[in-house]
């Protein structure tokens, strides 16, 4: 009789342990999505502090629309093609300047192995002569044939 009732003694701390370990681990989940979302709020926070400073607008007024101050004159550097060259990246904020994680020296030991035993191919020289004028060469050729 009395094996009968630690049993279900058992039975039931087992369950009610089982209850109590599950909403430990909720309990635990909850406060890491609460300090994600603090975290969030935190870096909203900065960013709003940030656009708060009349040189930050001034700034990325000039970075993002081209604006530029009366007396100054602004200039676009513009490829090949015609399109206006990437500046590259620009001030970043200074809370993420150190969050960029190195690689490993042997990583680039390793790509410079790599890179000896395949070489790029090398570059065509430079030209002797520049005339302003791109020609194809069948219209080189065309040229030559009618002289």
């Amino acid at each position: 009789m009395l094996l009968l009732v630690v049993a279900v003694l058992a039975v039931s701390y087992a369950s009610s342990l089982r209850a109590y370990l599950d909403q430990r681990a909720d309990i635990r989940e909850m406060r890491e999505s609460i300090e994600q979302r603090r975290a969030s709020i935190a870096e909203l926070e900065r960013e709003k502090a940030r656009w708060e400073d009349p040189a930050f607008v001034r700034a990325q007024a000039r970075e993002r629309f081209g604006y530029v101050m009366p007396g100054e004159t602004g200039f676009q550097v513009l490829d090949a093609d015609g399109k206006p060259l990437d500046e590259g990246p620009g001030l970043a904020d200074p809370a993420t300047v150190g969050d960029q994680t190195p690689t490993p020296w042997w990583s680039e030991a390793w790509d410079s192995v790599e890179l000896a035993g395949h070489p790029p191919p090398p570059e065509p020289p430079p030209a002797d002569k520049i005339d302003g004028v791109r020609r194809s060469k069948q219209a080189e050729k065309a040229r030559e044939g009618t002289q």
